[in-house]
C-alpha cells in the first residue's frame, strides 16, 4: 500500500510539471515575432505604481476588465477606444490603433491582457501603442482577448 501511495505522489508531481510546462510553452508561443511572453496572470503592480508616481511614456503590461466601450476615434489614425478597470482605484483609457492592428472584439465585462505605452492622467491614465511597431524599432504592444493576440 505504501508503494502505491509513493507511486501516486510521483505521478501526480509529474502531471503537475507537465501542465506547467504546457502553459509556459503556450505563453512563450503567444506571438510570432514578439519577444514578450505573457504570463497566465499579469500583475498590475508596476502600472498602479506608475499612476501613483504620475509617470508617463513607459511600456507596461497588465490585465483588467472592460468597463465601457467608447466610439472609435476616426480623425487621423483610427483608434478603437474603451475603458478597462485594473483596480478599485484605477481605470485606463485604451486607444488601440486600428489602422495598424485589427480591432479587438470585446464587450463590457470581458477580461483583457495587454502591453502598451502608459501615459499618466489624473483619471487613471491612457494606454496606447497596443500594436506592432511598423518600423520595427521597438517591441511594440498587443492586446490579448479570449486567447487571441491583436497587435
Amino acid at each position: 500500500m505504501k508503494k502505491y501511495l509513493i507511486l501516486f505522489a510521483i505521478l501526480s508531481a509529474l502531471v503537475a510539471c507537465k501542465q506547467n510546462t504546457s502553459a509556459l510553452t503556450s505563453n512563450a508561443q503567444l506571438t510570432a515575432g514578439s519577444q514578450s511572453s505573457v504570463q497566465a496572470f499579469i500583475d498590475n503592480a508596476a502600472l498602479e505604481q506608475a499612476f501613483k508616481d504620475k509617470r508617463s511614456n513607459i511600456f507596461v503590461e497588465g490585465n483588467g476588465v472592460v468597463k465601457k466601450l467608447l466610439p472609435d476615434d476616426n480623425k487621423g489614425s483610427r483608434h478603437q477606444k474603451f475603458l478597462v478597470t485594473i483596480s478599485d482605484e484605477q481605470i485606463l483609457l485604451f486607444a488601440h490603433n486600428i489602422d495598424l492592428a485589427k480591432p479587438v472584439p470585446i464587450a463590457v465585462g470581458d477580461t483583457v491582457q495587454f502591453r502598451g505605452e502608459y501615459v499618466y492622467n489624473p483619471k487613471g491614465g491612457v494606454v496606447h501603442w497596443t500594436h506592432h511597431d511598423p518600423q520595427a524599432n521597438i517591441e511594440g504592444g498587443w492586446i490579448k482577448h479570449n486567447g487571441q493576440i491583436y497587435q
